[in-house]
This record gives C-alpha cells, structure tokens and sequence, in this order.
C-alpha cells in the first residue's frame, strides 16, 4: 500500500523524481523498537521524508523499561552525523536522547555550524541516569542545546522536571511558566504535552514567548506507552522539514500520534506501541473516517 503522503510523478513527466525532505535524529537506539532512534525513523518514513539516524547511545530495554544505557564516544557520534552532513541537503533535525555530557557537548558543536536547519528538541524521561548524572546532563542541555532549539517538546512532567530540575512543586507549573523558563535559556518555542485536564482528557499546548499559538484536546488513552513522546517530536519535526509552518506542523502532528496511539499494538509484555503505519491498515476499523490519514495540505 502506498503511503497517503507520497506525492507522485505524472506519467509523462520527463523529470526525475524529487528526493524526499532529509531528517536527521540525534537518538539512542532502541532494540525493543518502541522509541528512540526507531521511532524517529518509522515516523519519518510514515510522514514521506528521508531519515538520517544518528546513534548516540543504546539503550538496553524491553517494552516496559531501560535497563541500562551503552555510551557512545563523542567522536563516534559526531563522524556519523558529519560524514551524510557532507552529502546530504538537510531540512530540519531532531535532539533526542544524547546520552552523556561529552556527547551533549560535541552535538551542540555541530549544531550550530548549521544554524539555519530548525531543530526539534525532545525531552523523555530521564530516569535511567542516576541522580547525578542527571543533574550534569540538564545542565549541559541547558547551556549547549537550548539555545539553538527552535522548538522544544515534552510532555508536562518532562519538561518541569527539567526546566525546574531543583524545584519541588505539589502542583505541576502552567505552560506559560513552562514558556517563560525556556525562553530564558534560549528556547523559541516551547510544546507542551499530556497536561491533564477533566473529562479523561489531555491537552496539548504551543507557545510562543508572547502567547499560546495552538491548544488541542483529545481523549486520553487507558493504557500506557512506550515511544508517544519520540512518535509526535519526530512528527513535528518530520513536518517542518516537508516546509509546514509551525502551527500546522504541531497540528498534523498531534492528529498523527492520536492515531498512531489509536492503532497501538502490544509486541511483548510490557507497553503498547505506537503504530507509526496506521494508515496501511486493511482492516474494518481503518475504514473508520475518525481515523482517515493525515493530510499535508
């Protein structure tokens, strides 16, 4: 079945194809296929853009949880990504899971020799770093990549405890907040997921420094995910590099990771992933209008 998003060559036309937007994502592999470097890429070919992957550290997981994380030398990371820089035109890129300071600190280096790529900067969860090296790594992602985010993404628990990492709340802080704290530390843009709200609903909320540019509710799931949070930052990402304003990207995109979330499959025993190729289902519920592919125009 051919993707919804794949634009194709009129018969008689003697040009040669055009090559699809390049991506690329700094990310840490993840064997379980749930998040991390194989979730930018499924999302990547879903939305009809190329993927340039960029392993900056393995995770040793399972669908329910990491177990441990393989560090990557900076000099590793930073060759991968340097050796397709030199060969292929890039439309936008995505900051995942870096996987050290060293590797913080020679990723951020090369961002900024292509300061005009817009970048994506997804916040996980961090809990697979003990307190200390959680602490060092905030840091270094404050300083050295932040800065140079255009767009930075997390779902709300994320994202204050790494925007407020020494403050303790019994209430989680409000999305301007949110806003006001990144935009200190150089951040354009700020999406905040997974907020909470009655009903058995979540929102999702875009911001700017002067306001909110985007909210959206939608029904919250019962059952839990690995992968959501890589699934929609790749989106958005994805997205921008096809040319989409940023409004519209964040907009397709959640619609994106709603249905992804929809079709949700469990491949072992722990939690379910997103499917990131809902839109190939043949089944009766994929004839459903409520889960019609997500258009680009």
């Amino acid at each position: 079945m051919t993707s919804p998003y794949f634009r194709p060559i009129m018969p008689n036309s003697t040009e040669a194809p055009e090559s699809p937007p390049a991506v690329m994502s700094f990310n840490a592999a993840d064997p379980s296929g749930a998040a991390g470097l194989a979730a930018d890429q499924a999302v990547c070919a879903a939305v009809g853009c190329h993927a340039l992957p960029v392993t900056t550290s393995i995770w040793v997981r399972d669908t329910a949880e990491i177990f441990d994380i393989v560090e990557i030398e900076a000099d590793a990371v930073v060759e991968q990504a340097r050796a397709v820089l030199e060969d292929v035109e890039l439309a936008a890129w995505k900051v995942g899971f870096l996987g050290s300071v060293e590797v913080v600190s020679a990723v951020a280096e090369l961002l900024a020799d292509y300061a005009q790529v817009p970048l994506v900067t997804y916040i996980g969860n961090l809990q697979a770093f003990d307190e200390s090296q959680a602490e060092e790594y905030i840091k270094a992602m404050h300083e050295l990549v932040l800065p140079q985010t255009r767009v930075l993404c997390g779902n709300i628990t994320a994202l204050t405890q790494f925007l407020f990492p020494d403050v303790e709340r019994e209430e989680p802080p409000t999305p301007d907040a949110l806003m006001q704290q990144a935009q200190g530390l150089g951040v354009q843009y700020l999406l905040v997921s997974g907020i909470l709200v009655p009903e058995n609903h979540v929102e999702n909320v875009l911001l700017s420094p002067r306001r909110q540019l985007l909210r959206e509710r939608f029904e919250m799931f019962d059952a839990g995910f690995s992968g959501a949070g890589d699934t929609l930052s790749a989106a958005v990402t994805a997205l921008l590099g096809t040319g989409a304003k940023l409004d519209q990207a964040v907009h397709e995109a959640l619609e994106f990771l709603d249905q992804s979330l929809d079709f949700a499959y469990r491949p072992g025993m722990g939690n379910l992933v997103p499917d990131r190729f809902f839109w190939a289902q043949t089944g009766p519920e994929a004839d459903d209008d409520s889960i019609s592919p997500v258009s680009l125009q």
